[in-house]
C-alpha cells in the first residue's frame, strides 16, 4: 500500500475516497493525479465537488 502526502500541507493523513480520488484531513480537499498534474477539489457542503486553480491562492 503506497502513502500519499498531500500536495498542498504535505501532511500525512490521506485517504482514498474513489478509484484515483483522495482526501486531506488537515486541509479538507480532495485531489486526484491526471496526467502529472494535480487536482484540487473543495467539498462542498452538499458533497459535490468544487475544482480549485492556481488563482484560488491555494498552490
Amino acid at each position: 500500500m503506497t502513502a500519499f502526502k498531500c500536495p498542498v500541507c504535505g501532511g500525512l493523513q490521506v485517504g482514498k475516497v474513489g478509484s484515483d480520488q483522495y482526501y486531506c484531513w488537515n486541509c479538507f480537499l480532495e485531489f486526484n493525479y491526471s496526467r502529472g498534474r494535480v487536482n484540487l477539489y473543495e467539498v462542498a457542503e452538499d458533497g459535490s465537488l468544487l475544482a480549485m486553480d492556481e488563482s484560488a491562492g491555494i498552490i
